[in-house]
């Protein structure tokens, strides 16, 4: 799986002039199971966000979410995925850029395609893509609280 993201990411200069920090094919690609493949473009460790420095925040180490800050991640998923049924601490925001895919939650699916958004609130779900092309999904994953039922929390797992 060739994932291929070009990111773009702007800063200043020391007389605050609006500069381009970032233009590059992102390198940091890893893949936690067979058929899916991740890029991390940027993250923060606090919200609100910290925009001063010139590090590269796409280089720190992070899980799948940070429990105060936020990770912009793409993901490409292959035909026949291998199946990874998770939950987050995080709201996690996603725009399907091209493709289709079908989101399993506990007792239900929906299906996926490109252009359509996804609002994930602390669920188990797993992504299947059975398709015959991959499926590539940007996600903005924010640090919240656990999601609780019943007034017990349901822990991040997977």
């Amino acid at each position: 799986m060739a994932l291929a993201i070009r990111r773009v990411v702007t800063g200043h200069d020391p007389q605050g002039k609006s500069v381009v920090r970032f233009d590059e094919i992102s390198d940091n690609i890893v893949s936690g199971r067979p058929g899916q493949a991740g890029c991390v473009i940027w993250t923060t460790e606090s919200v609100p966000a910290d925009n001063d420095g010139n590090e590269d925040a796409a280089r720190r180490a992070v899980g799948t979410s940070l429990d105060a800050g936020t990770v912009f991640r793409v993901v490409e998923y292959a035909p026949g995925v291998t199946p990874r049924n998770h939950r987050t601490d995080s709201i996690d925001y996603a725009v399907v850029i091209s493709g289709e895919i079908d989101m399993a939650l506990d007792d239900t699916e929906v299906h996926l395609k490109a252009g359509d958004v996804l609002v994930q609130r602390g669920t188990i779900h797993n992504w299947i893509n059975r398709g015959t092309e991959p499926c590539r999904i940007a996600f903005v994953l924010v640090g919240a609280k656990p999601a609780t039922a019943g007034g017990k929390p349901l822990a991040a797992t997977g």
